[in-house]
């Protein structure tokens, strides 16, 4: 493979990236980083499941349904939050609805508490995805959206789900519903994989959706006839001696070196980062600027918490990453 300049700086990026994370657990007010872009624009974390959402998701949508241990509720809740991805809109419905669960679902009440912020000029859909609507005969994209999850749950997914010999074969099931694509399905994979219902270490399956896509076109002007996804394993793979080279310190998230989801995540957001850093490397997305700019909000981030199975102790200090599961590396080399 060829890298380009961009390589070295996906380095140096998830390294930072992290380091501000840190840095605001242990002090919110004070500036996170000095590099220009990175105040200046909005970037999610290094690892994903540490981002606002998906902690949120952890600690507050699916940490309730975990108590059940019933798969239709975790299942349930997980994807309702997720079709919208926004923090906002599920506590406008909790507050409306009370806890949503899958036992005492009004789909209609739903409907309609969805139409209503709507209609008063609130942001339903996170502008976090591009969120196709599926094709259920519906007026509105919420609608047909409820009538997708109603779907799943009368197939009995999450059944289904919970006796998925591997992650691959989670997302195929997620991936053969209507409007959701290998992107969408693989981030629902991800986190379904996060709550009670599965246990899959994710060091074996990734997908790379259209932001790594770009950003693997900036970091290789040749990847030779690796797919996207043996470019992001081999990437996993090589960490510790990137950071090394590069006299980087990185610790990973407290403890837990970079998986291939995050990997796959450092490519979306390097894709955004070299725009600024990088104009003269284009891309396959041709894309020149970034759009969101970073809003600073000081206050205190909640206590860190992720799936009890990685055996992780948030405290604020960085920790030597421990290594991931086996799986037979990626074999390429630099031209």
């Amino acid at each position: 493979m060829t890298p380009t300049i961009v390589f070295d700086t996906y380095w140096r990026f998830a390294a930072e990236r992290l380091a501000m994370y840190y840095r605001r657990l242990s002090d919110p007010i004070g500036p996170c980083t000095a590099d220009p872009i990175l105040s200046g624009f909005r970037f999610t974390n290094t690892y994903r499941a540490a981002d606002r959402v998906s902690q949120y998701l952890i600690s507050e949508v699916q940490a309730g349904a975990d108590r059940s241990q019933d798969p239709r509720e975790v299942f349930f809740r997980t994807i309702l939050f997720k079709l919208f991805n926004r923090i906002e809109t599920w506590e406008a419905l909790e507050q409306r609805l009370g806890p949503l669960t899958w036992s005492s679902l009004d789909a209609t009440a739903l409907d309609e508490v969805l139409e209503n912020l709507r209609r008063r000029g609130n942001s339903i859909y996170s502008a976090a995805y591009i969120m196709p609507s599926p094709s259920y005969g519906r007026t509105r994209k919420h609608s047909n959206h409820i009538a997708l999850l109603l779907q799943m749950m009368n197939d009995r997914l999450p059944d289904r789900i919970k006796q998925a010999p591997s992650l691959r074969t989670v997302y195929e099931l997620v991936l053969s519903y209507p409007g959701i694509g290998p992107f969408l399905a693989f981030q629902y994979t991800i986190d379904l994989n996060y709550s009670s219902l599965l246990d899959f270490d994710e060091a074996h399956f990734v997908v790379a959706g259209p932001g790594a896509l770009d950003g693997i076109s900036k970091c290789f002007s040749n990847t030779g006839r690796a797919t996207p996804e043996d470019v992001i394993y081999w990437m996993t793979d090589r960490q510790e001696r990137e950071f090394a080279r590069l006299d980087l310190s990185f610790g990973g998230l407290f403890g837990r070196p970079l998986q291939p989801i995050d990997c796959q995540n450092v490519f979306c957001e390097i894709s955004k980062y070299a725009r600024v850093a990088h104009p003269e490397i284009v891309g396959n997305a041709n894309r020149t600027r970034i759009k969101q700019i970073y809003r600073p909000n000081h206050r205190p981030l909640p206590t860190p918490r992720f799936p009890s199975r990685w055996g992780l102790n948030p405290s604020f200090r960085k920790a030597e990453p421990r290594m991931a599961s086996p799986r037979k590396p990626v074999q390429m080399s630099f031209i």
